[in-house]
């Protein structure tokens, strides 16, 4: 690659990317203010968080701050129960009541009286119950009641605190849920679609080349995390979906995911040729394909749910994450052949490997500890479109390198097939033309030869600059008549022929009329010197005649020859007697 082009591709490497810099830097300021201009007014609420008493096992707590309270691990056959005095006035139009519950069945009781209940049905039938928010209708005349909330944990040890309790007017319920929300439902959405979409391509895609298993690996891993990242912050259930269905997605998401990180990685593996991280990496493979199916098996025969298996998986995918992190690293750091991309790349994959690691870390503390110091979110989101943006800036690359070449190889294939004085075809390109007329059996077609008269005398007299010039005039002339309708190449120094497909005995007598009234034309209409040009033609239906007259085949030595090849002799022959007769006195072409 000569300077100039390595100077363009850069030139276009930039552009692209200060034009995708600008596009991100308007674009997502803006649509973050399209969900949030309203933030304000619609996350006004009337917080419950102080003053409850709490009950668990028997044990009374009181005067609790939910933000503060902590207990150990519960298990499922726990007691749990808060109360206190609702305020005197909630002060809102069609209160609703925002409450967070973590695998458990619930009832509310308002001055003793049964006010709503979920879940009991589902651990009676020893079903998964699931986790996120209840929405609760709060009528006004609520206020200055006692509330009393009734627990049933359906799992073990699935939550160490009680989350806050809201009150929201009905209308902003949902909005107040989505803009709180807004960084991981955008990239968590986006992330579905994007997989999705791909997903879709490339399974067509694979069907003509294996290249693009690596794509659809990043395809499944951003489905699978966008889909944990909307369900795990509860975004997707302003769908309405039950919240034991946000669950199932939640996990199936998370669990699915190392399956298609580690497919993607089997490549680097295979660089590093050791046997030791070849063994290790079939052994988390084995341990993934064995255990995501058969925990998913038992949740949907309620013998142990997704919940209870959590913890395992968890483990199992910090081992992957290690795994995944180490076998980036060493390809990094042995990889000596590895291309600018290549390592963009694997920085792209470290990237994509600490923001999992925080958000599983976070995910852990939350859970199991009630810490919350971790807030950041949906960081493993802002990762994979990290990823994607290299992915997408990669293919933008390599799409404007095949450009490139294509071009290069396209000139380079015209300038083989061109002649370079006249821009018209070559000699190769005709032959290979009449070739394939040969090889299609093509039943009607013409060849007209031509030879220029008199350059030899124009190049000794004046030089083979004028020359040149009457060889463009006079190739200007023949292809303004014959290139419409099928090939015209110049074949020697003052010698051209143009191939006409399609073409019978009486178009080809026309066009010949034609060329002759073009040239005519052009020597009255211009002040050059008079161009002269000898004509001859055939067509295809007359090879039966010279087929018939065997004692007519042209005296010519060498292997027999093909049809096309008698038509273009008959041509060349008819040509040079209308070359003689011009010499003598002009003569119309035959």
């Amino acid at each position: 690659m000569n300077t100039l082009q390595l100077t363009r591709k850069n030139i276009l490497r930039a552009v692209w990317f200060l034009y995708a810099s600008i596009s991100i830097l308007i674009c997502l300021p803006q649509f973050d203010h399209m969900i949030s201009k309203d933030f304000d007014s619609v996350s006004h609420y009337l917080p419950l968080n102080d003053g409850w008493e709490v009950t668990v096992n028997n044990t009374v707590t009181r005067d609790v701050s939910l933000e503060d309270f902590r207990f150990r691990n519960i298990r499922s056959n726990a007691q749990i129960m808060m109360q206190r005095t609702l305020p005197e006035t909630f002060g809102m139009v069609e209160p609703v009541l925002r409450m967070h519950i973590r695998h458990t069945a619930v009832e509310i009781f308002i001055d003793g009286i049964s006010v709503f209940s979920y879940g009991l049905d589902r651990i009676s039938e020893n079903k998964s119950v699931g986790s996120g928010f209840q929405f609760i209708n709060f009528p006004n005349d609520y206020a200055g009641k006692t509330i009393q909330i009734r627990f049933y944990p359906s799992e073990n040890k699935v939550f160490t605190k009680l989350d806050p309790i809201r009150i929201y007017e009905w209308e902003n319920v949902y909005r107040a849920l989505m803009t709180e929300n807004r960084v991981p439902f955008f990239f968590g959405t986006f992330l579905v679609i994007f997989g999705l979409a791909t997903i879709c391509i490339t399974v067509f895609a694979l069907a003509f080349s294996t290249k693009f298993i690596r794509l659809l690996c990043v395809s499944l891993f951003a489905l699978c995390m966008g889909l944990w990242t909307i369900c795990y912050y509860k975004t997707i259930q302003v769908f309405s979906i039950p919240l034991y269905s946000v669950s199932f997605l939640e996990y199936l998401g998370l669990y699915l995911a190392p399956i298609s990180l580690f497919l993607y990685i089997r490549e680097d593996v295979a660089k590093l040729r050791r046997r030791f991280i070849k063994r290790l990496y079939q052994v988390l493979m084995a341990a993934l394909i064995v255990c995501v199916p058969a925990m998913f098996i038992l949740h949907g025969l309620d013998i142990t749910h997704l919940p209870v298996t959590l913890k395992y998986m968890q483990l199992l995918i910090i081992c992957c994450l290690l795994y995944f992190i180490t076998i980036v690293l060493m390809n990094l750091l042995t990889g000596k052949n590895l291309g600018k991309m290549s390592r963009i790349f694997l920085v792209g994959m470290l990237i994509i490997g600490a923001c999992v690691g925080y958000d599983l870390a976070a995910y852990i503390l939350n859970r199991y500890t009630g810490n919350i110091a971790l807030s950041l979110k949906g960081l493993t989101c802002v990762g994979i479109m990290i990823f994607i943006f290299i992915l997408i800036a990669s293919f933008y690359i390599d799409l404007t390198r095949k450009m490139m070449q294509e071009t290069e190889r396209n000139s380079l294939i015209k300038s083989a097939y061109t002649d370079e004085l006249t821009q018209l075809h070559n000699r190769r390109f005709c032959v290979e033309y009449m070739r394939k007329l040969e090889t299609e059996k093509a039943p009607d077609y013409a060849i007209f030869c031509f030879d220029v008269n008199n350059l030899k005398t124009m190049n000794d007299t004046f030089g083979h600059t004028v020359g040149d010039v009457l060889i463009r005039n006079a190739a200007a002339v023949i292809a303004e008549t014959f290139e419409a309708n099928g090939i015209v190449a110049r074949v020697g120094g003052d010698e051209f022929i143009a191939v006409l497909g399609h073409c019978n005995a009486e178009q080809a007598a026309a066009l010949a009329e034609e060329f002759r009234a073009n040239l005519d034309w052009r020597n009255r209409e211009t002040s050059e010197e008079p161009i002269s040009i000898a004509c001859g033609y055939a067509t295809a239906p007359e090879i039966a005649v010279l087929k018939a007259d065997a004692g007519k085949e042209p005296p010519h030595g060498g292997a027999p020859q093909t049809d096309i090849e008698k038509i273009y002799q008959l041509a060349d022959d008819r040509m040079y007697e209308n070359k003689k007769a011009i010499k003598a006195a002009a003569a119309p072409c035959p």
